[in-house]
């Protein structure tokens, strides 16, 4: 199996999102969340600078945030980022507006979440649907997946690595339905980050995309460091 695994991270200013691309190869996506952001020009012109120097942006809502999801098709179809990452219902409208717009190559994931239970997920969040506590069977998720052509699942929140039963779960029926991309976030550490991609390989994903923001921010500079970036891909790498 050829496995690809990537990293989703913040920089702090241009510069930043430079060093890190290199440091990292080009196995990365430098996130843009739009909640940020006072206006979708505003945030328009900041994935516009950064692709312009060939930096694979990933533009994204802010902490999960349902209600930036418009605004994150209104970002996207404007730049045609190379990631986007939506909630569950509006996927697939993101999937067709992207289409639209000729930007059939972005990939977009969707968010789901854990439900405590191993083998049962919430895709119940958009803005209204998210205050239903709901929960169905991983199988049928990955079967809506499947149906509305969304080739990524987000797993929110991972909790560091306290839902790692729950994630083989997901993961094994997503790639039952041919959906091998899995993107964990939420909570995770560069302590828990191997534990959580060894699962998903483990489990059937090809292609791994972890997020890891905060962790990866130096508390005094706001930066992400490039250097850690280039050692945790390398301990990634060797899983």
């Amino acid at each position: 199996m050829n496995r690809i695994i990537k990293i989703n991270v913040l920089a702090a200013n241009i510069e930043n999102a430079k060093e890190l691309v290199e440091a990292a190869e080009g196995n990365i996506y430098i996130g843009v969340l739009v909640k940020n952001f006072s206006s979708i020009d505003i945030a328009v012109n900041e994935v516009n600078k950064l692709q312009n120097l060939k930096i694979p942006v990933s533009v994204g809502l802010g902490a999960g945030d349902p209600t930036q999801w418009e605004k994150v098709v209104a970002v996207a179809t404007k730049t045609k980022p190379a990631h986007v990452n939506q909630v569950f219902p509006a996927a697939g409208y993101t999937i067709s507006a992207l289409k639209a717009v000729h930007s059939e190559a972005t990939l977009v994931n969707a968010l789901v979440q854990p439900g405590g239970i191993p083998g049962k997920v919430s895709m119940l969040t958009g803005p209204i649907s998210k205050n239903f506590k709901e929960f169905i069977s991983c199988e049928a998720v990955a079967a809506l997946f499947q149906e509305s052509h969304i080739k990524s699942v987000k797993f929110y929140p991972i909790g560091g690595d306290k839902h790692l039963d729950e994630v083989a779960a997901m993961v094994k029926a997503s790639v039952a339905a041919g959906i091998k991309i899995f993107e964990p976030t939420g909570g995770i550490t560069l302590d828990s980050v191997e534990s959580v991609v060894k699962t998903c390989l483990e489990n059937g994903a090809e292609i791994v995309i972890p997020h890891i923001y905060t962790a990866m921010v130096d508390k005094k500079t706001g930066l992400t460091d490039p250097q850690v970036v280039k050692k945790l891909l390398t301990r990634l790498h060797a899983i």
